[in-house]
């Protein structure tokens, strides 16, 4: 069973770009535009994120009724408000509070932090074909042998990206733009040359892979 994060934040665009973030890290979000509810809808997540400045509710009174309502639940509060007396009326009862505006990376890595915690940070690993990613850790091993298969910086982005989209055919436009941060310029073949390399690490036979499959004239997929 995955990670399942309640998101309190009313702003549509925030809410829609900061859930979009998360879900591409495999977590399952349940985005809520205001604090009505919060409680209910709080059941069974693993961790609870909450603006502030909320429409009829408050995040701080939203946090509070969460914290009574589950108690080992972590709750991280975002703010704009940067002064130090509300700071430390969030950590009254949060766990963490993260002043906006701040940078994906950064949430996901305090999210991390609260979720090893609680212990609930370890999601079972993702077993395709002969392999065993655990993708909390960054490692992928052979499932026979126990071998761990040691990817490039930039491989390993290109799998990761590829996992997180399983099953979904990916165009060359995509996953270079999404990798390098640029625009694929047709003919190049950097992106090419990487999949052979990947294929060459992951694959039982290259030749005829597996894992990594080319979709004729639109791009690849990993299949689950």
């Amino acid at each position: 069973m995955g990670i399942t994060l309640l998101y309190v934040e009313d702003d549509r665009e925030i809410g829609s770009a900061v859930s979009a973030d998360l879900r591409e890290r495999k977590y399952a979000v349940r985005w809520q535009q205001s604090g009505e509810g919060a409680v209910e809808a709080a059941a069974g997540c693993q961790l609870a994120i909450l603006d502030v400045m909320l429409p009829g509710l408050d995040g701080f009174t939203v946090g509070q009724r969460l914290k009574r309502a589950y108690p080992e639940m972590p709750v991280l509060m975002l703010s704009a408000r940067t002064s130090i007396d509300d700071k430390l009326q969030g950590l009254e009862f949060a766990d963490d509070y993260l002043t906006k505006p701040f940078h994906p990376d950064e949430l996901a890595a305090r999210i991390e932090v609260l979720l090893r915690r609680t212990g609930a940070a370890e999601p079972a690993p993702l077993v395709l074909k002969h392999l065993v990613v655990y993708e909390g850790n960054n490692v992928i091993q052979e499932a026979a042998t126990g071998r761990e298969i040691l990817l490039t910086g930039k491989q390993f982005q290109i799998f990761t990206y590829m996992l997180r989209h399983l099953g979904q055919i990916l165009t060359k436009e995509q996953i270079y733009e999404a990798v390098w941060g640029e625009a694929y310029i047709e003919g190049d073949k950097t992106l090419m040359v990487h999949i052979r390399y990947l294929r060459e690490k992951l694959e039982l036979d290259p030749a005829a892979p597996e894992i990594i499959e080319t979709v004729r004239g639109i791009g690849y997929r990993v299949r689950a």
